[in-house]
């Protein structure tokens, strides 16, 4: 891969990392625990725990990517970014536009399905 398209990449990367790590982070009060104060009646308060697991859940798939995220940036930083983890042959460009921290080729990801 050339250092021009390295470089875009990485830029990609960076943002993502500012944006997801900024959502992790907001998530505070969306997943404190659900205070039982007699004050809200049985359903809102079943309301509010349905909405503290979603965004439980939310929390925890943005964690996930930005692991991803950050997980790519190292391979950027010791030269592995782009290549496949599973089979060492390169992952299409079109594959790295559509999802930057990307650590398998098409193929391989594929045959994980199967």
């Amino acid at each position: 891969m050339d250092s021009g398209k390295l470089e875009h990449f990485k830029k990609q990367l960076e943002e993502m990392e500012v944006e997801l790590s900024a959502a992790v982070e907001g998530k505070a009060e969306a997943t404190a625990p659900v205070t039982l104060d007699t004050s809200i009646g049985r359903l809102s308060r079943m309301d509010a725990i349905q909405s503290q697991q979603m965004a439980l859940g939310l929390k925890a798939r943005q964690q996930q990517s930005l692991l991803r995220v950050r997980n790519a940036l190292k391979a950027v930083a010791d030269g592995t970014y782009g290549q496949c983890r599973r089979c060492k042959g390169p992952i299409a460009i079109e594959r790295l536009e559509a999802q930057p921290d990307a650590v398998v080729c098409v193929k391989c990801a594929e045959s994980a399905i199967r």
